[in-house]
Parts: C-alpha cells; structure tokens; sequence
C-alpha cells in the first residue's frame, strides 16, 4: 500500500500531526486527553469559564485554602488564591500531556515590566513548589513593548515565555529580537477585524489572519531565529487547514473535535524549505520605533487593547468569584463559633465557653 493511501485513512487532525505541534486551547483539562496534544495553554477567559464547572470545585477550594494559610490578608489570599488556582489547572493539565502548560500573567501588568517579571517568577515558584520544573511551563505575557522587554530578562534565566495577543509583524520582529521562546498571533480576531471593517467575508486562503501567520513564519524560517510560531484563536477548521506545518497550533477542544471527525486529504502549506522564497528584508525596532509603527496599525493596536481590557476584566471577575468564596467561608466559619459559643453557670456567674 502506498504512502499516499495510508495518508487518506487519517482523520485531519493526524494529518496535521505529521508537521506540527497540535496544542489544546483550555482550561477544561478533562477534554483533553481524546485529543493527544502535546502542550495546552490556558488564559483568565477559559479559566473562568471552566471554574464554573462544579467538577473544579476542589481546585479553586485547594487554592482559597492554600492562600489562608500564607497571608493574613483578604486582598492578600485573594490574589495568592488567584495565582495558585492557574497553578491548580495547570498542573491537573500536566498529568495528561507529554509537554509544556502555559499560563498567563494578570492582563493588568502589560504595561509593567518590573510588575511582570515579579509575577512570571512567583508563577514559577509555586509550580516548582509542588514539584513542577520550570522547563514545562511557558509564562504567556501580552506581547507590549513592556511585556516583551520583561520576556527578554525572564529567557535570560531560563524561565520560557509564550506572548499572546499578537497581531502584528511588528510585535512578531520585537519579539524574536528578544530570543522569546514562542508567539502567539491570533489568527481569529485579525480576522474578526477585518470582516467588522471591511464588511466582506475571505476565501480561506486570502483570510488576513492566516496570511499575517504565514508572513511571520517565513519571515522567521527566512532570517534563522529560534521563536516559535503558534497559530492561535481559530474561527473555522479552514484556516487550520491553511496553516498546516506551522511551527505549533493551540486549537480549542470544538475545533480539535471537527479535525477529528474529518477525513478530508490535506498538503503541508508552511515549510522552512519554502519559507526561504520570502524577500521580507531583516529589520529592527526600538522602542519609540515600536510603538509609532504599531500604532500606524489600526487592527493590532485596536485588538491588542482590546484583547489587553478583556483579560483583565476577565481576571477581575476570576477575583471577585474567589472573594466572594473566601468570605463566604469566613461568614460560615463565625456562624458556627457563634452557634457553638454556650453560656453556662459556674459558681453563679454567667460564663461562655467557645468551642475552638
């Protein structure tokens, strides 16, 4: 039997194995062993939605508990709790794929660098704490010019980053400049974008999104730099399609399902064999360059923010969700001291005796 016909019994998404990396785009960690990724990623979004799934109550309880038992402080253990609940998912995550978890620092610190240097460590200390090694975590930072200078430093100490809410080839460059280990351009919302403004729908192969992918990959494959490119935030099953051989994918489970079921025949589209044919010219930016050329973008600057508030908001809620536990849990614990505090007569005075 030929190549050609083994090829045409695997389903799309094993086809697509052959050239890339597939990763698993959630937080719901018991979807993901059907599809055999070898990563996953996660962010405040699909975190919060899948704590909303009673079957993770345990997690986000082990993390309040956790945080009590540091701090003395509510906003304190309301912050810590945070923390050590993506640190909870993504070490169940870990238990199922073979390699790395990428977790992503609070939204609010994309333009502090010092600020996210701090947390991306932290992050890192309590995974290592139960016993996980940095080298399978990926710290996911908005891909600022802030966010990607503090990538810079964390590499420099062997601590691997995943910058997300990428757009642009601009932020793409900055990026490789920095020796980051992987990007994240967001293939979906460019399209979005495009779509909104230009009210038009694009033929799979002419999808700004996927054409922004393939110019950042050949522009890397071409110039020799080490980043990874990882498609991401995916509409349909087509512009997966048109991206097949990309460095990695992060693929959501509903889109990963589609991919299973389908037995239609693909061809590698990215290569670093064909990547050589780009005549994109090597260039550099600094910050003021940085930040004028992406603001002449209207789509990456608008979906960069935009992507910046709605984590943030996200998180905010994630916060507010583990406070609203915590004191709940403080009401109930002096409700029942209160229950259990009984008057007695000793020697003809009136004295409480509390259970502790």
């Amino acid at each position: 039997m030929s190549t050609e016909s083994l090829s045409t019994k695997k389903n799309l998404l094993d086809q697509l194995k052959q050239w890339t990396t597939i990763v698993a785009d959630t937080g719901d960690f018991k979807s993901i062993d059907q599809y055999g990724p070898q990563d996953a990623t996660t962010n405040p979004t699909l975190i919060l939605s899948a704590t909303k799934n009673p079957r993770y109550d345990y997690l986000i309880n082990s993390a309040i508990e956790y945080a009590k038992g540091k701090v003395s402080s509510n906003e304190k253990a309301i912050e810590l709790a945070a923390d050590k609940l993506l640190v909870n998912f993504g070490s169940e995550i870990l238990k199922i794929i073979p390699g790395r978890i990428s977790v992503e620092v609070d939204a609010k610190l994309s333009f502090d660098t010092e600020g996210t240097i701090s947390k991306a460590r932290h992050l890192i200390d309590l995974f290592e704490e139960i016993g996980v090694d940095k080298s399978r975590v990926m710290i996911k930072i908005a891909s600022t010019w802030e966010g990607i200078q503090a990538a810079k430093i964390l590499e420099k100490e062997g601590i691997r980053c995943n910058m997300t809410l990428l757009f642009s080839f601009i932020q793409a460059v900055a990026c490789a400049e920095a020796g980051v280990t992987l990007i994240s351009p967001y293939a979906g919302r460019i399209l979005d974008w495009h779509v909104k403004n230009f009210k038009k729908t694009y033929k799979s192969n002419e999808d700004p999104g996927v054409i922004s992918v393939t110019k950042i990959y050949n522009y890397y494959k071409t110039h020799g730099y080490k980043t990874i490119v990882m498609g991401a935030s995916f509409r349909n099953t087509e512009q997966i399609e048109e991206l097949a051989g990309c460095d990695f994918l992060t693929i959501s489970p509903n889109l990963l399902t589609q991919l299973q079921c389908s037995q239609k025949k693909i061809e590698r589209k990215l290569s670093p064999n064909t990547a050589h044919n780009s005549l994109e010219p090597k260039i550099t930016f600094d910050e003021k360059s940085f930040k004028w050329n992406l603001n002449e973008d209207p789509m990456a600057t608008e979906k960069l923010t935009e992507g910046i508030r709605s984590f943030a908001q996200d998180g905010r809620t994630l916060m507010l969700m583990l406070k609203q536990r915590l004191y709940k849990e403080n009401t109930m614990i002096s409700e029942k001291i209160s229950e259990d505090s009984k008057p007695f007569k000793l020697l003809g005075r009136l004295t409480e005796f509390m259970t502790v």
